[in-house]
């Protein structure tokens, strides 16, 4: 069966249920409650507290926890429980049935794409709504079991194009891709080549295993093929071949990195004696606007990757189940993309809910952009910080939004 189809079995089986409801507005046979002031939508938050993508979960711990406490404040009732995936699809699932068990009716993460594919399973025979606010393997589009699956950061077909064009505008030919041999590094990594080839670039992709003792065999590689630009499709690892490249030569200056190794600690990382080690090392990763980015600063000291995106998976969870009038897992997944497209324009979840509760449609656009989440639970634009480490810190320089129906 494909997602589009399931998506409309889901909602066709919602509005059966909302017509099929008691006269109090309870469903059917179904234990699910309206989603009033006086019920509780139970959130289960599932990060990389540890692992090799720990150095990310900052911004969007403390996104979730802002879009909490606004909804909390705008009279919503929600419940914050949390696990730790450790970045690791072995421990992920543990974390995800010990907060089903405890009675979690959507899941916000994993930030991972190969994290959330050792428990997308899981929830979608549950009927579990998921979100993750920085998934970008495109695999999540096409696959059968992502039907309560959603996300807010676009898949990499957004970032890869504008990578490119930024190591092709610096002056590349030849250009190594050393990429983890995961879901997520093969994808991009793929991309990225693709979009090479259109540039006229010549590449070569090194994949390698992210458990892997050492990354010599990756630097070796690198170093054989004489390449003038290297794009790190990585994670924490990335670090270790750095480290690798530097005492091989290899500059900081015609280095790019990915979101995966967006981390404004990484030079004292690669190398604590020396805080200019990483200048001129350019780095992307998604991001919100400047106003939210301004308020995630105050708690995080400077990250913002993907935090807006987190803020906004829990306010369309939330929007959606007032939408729906119900915490039951289809009804939610069949309003996402109705809360988030096509309606009255709104911006915050107290305007937003006022809406709902007036009857209207409403279009909710997030502090990370306008969402307008297409069939499949993509956004349909993207917005990049682009950024450098200029006399040892990660500095913005730029940002570039896209719009993905001009991709093609």
């Amino acid at each position: 069966m494909t997602r589009t189809r399931w998506i409309w079995i889901v909602v066709i089986a919602a509005l059966i249920a909302a017509g099929c409801g008691n006269d109090d507005g309870g469903d059917a046979g179904s234990s699910a409650a309206p989603a009033s002031g006086d019920v509780e939508l139970v959130i289960g938050q599932v990060m990389p507290e540890t692992g090799s993508l720990a150095f990310l979960n900052s911004p969007m711990i403390e996104g979730i926890g802002l879009a909490m406490e606004d909804i909390v404040e705008a009279g919503g009732n929600v419940q914050l429980l949390t696990g730790d995936t450790a970045t690791d699809p072995d421990v992920a699932p543990e974390a995800v049935n010990r907060l089903l068990g405890e009675g979690a009716h959507v899941i916000v993460g994993a930030a991972a794409s190969g994290v959330s594919q050792s428990f997308i399973q899981t929830l979608f025979d549950a009927q579990i709504p998921q979100c993750s606010p920085s998934n970008t393997s495109p695999s999540f589009s096409t696959q059968a079991n992502a039907g309560f699956y959603f996300r807010t950061v676009p898949p990499d077909q957004a970032v890869s194009p504008i990578l490119a064009g930024i190591v092709a505008a610096d002056g590349a030919t030849n250009v190594a891709i050393p990429a983890r041999a995961d879901d997520w590094g093969n994808a991009l990594s793929s991309l990225l080549a693709t979009s090479f080839t259109e540039l006229g670039v010549a590449y070569q992709i090194i994949a390698y295993d992210e458990d892997a003792t050492s990354y010599d065999a990756t630097v070796a590689a690198i170093e054989d093929m004489g390449a003038d630009a290297v794009v790190l499709v990585t994670f924490s690892e990335g670090a270790q071949i750095i480290r690798g490249m530097l005492e091989a030569g290899i500059p900081p200056e015609v280095m790019y990195g990915t979101d995966g190794i967006y981390d404004r600690n990484l030079a004292d990382t690669v190398d604590p004696t020396n805080p200019n080690v990483l200048d001129g090392f350019v780095a992307l990763t998604a991001g919100g606007g400047d106003e939210f980015s301004e308020r995630l600063i105050e708690r995080t000291g400077g990250d913002v990757a993907y935090g807006g995106q987190a803020y906004d998976c829990v306010v369309v969870l939330a929007l959606a189940s007032l939408a729906a009038g119900s915490t039951d897992g289809p009804a939610i997944i069949g309003q996402v993309q109705t809360v988030t497209s096509d309606g009255q324009k709104c911006y915050d979840y107290a305007e937003c809910a006022g809406l709902i509760a007036d009857g209207a449609d409403i279009d909710y656009e997030g502090v990370s952009g306008p969402l307008e989440l297409d069939e499949v639970g993509d956004p349909t634009f993207g917005r990049y910080i682009i950024a450098e480490f200029i006399d040892g810190e990660l500095t913005v320089t730029g940002s570039e939004d896209v719009d993905l129906a001009e991709l093609g």
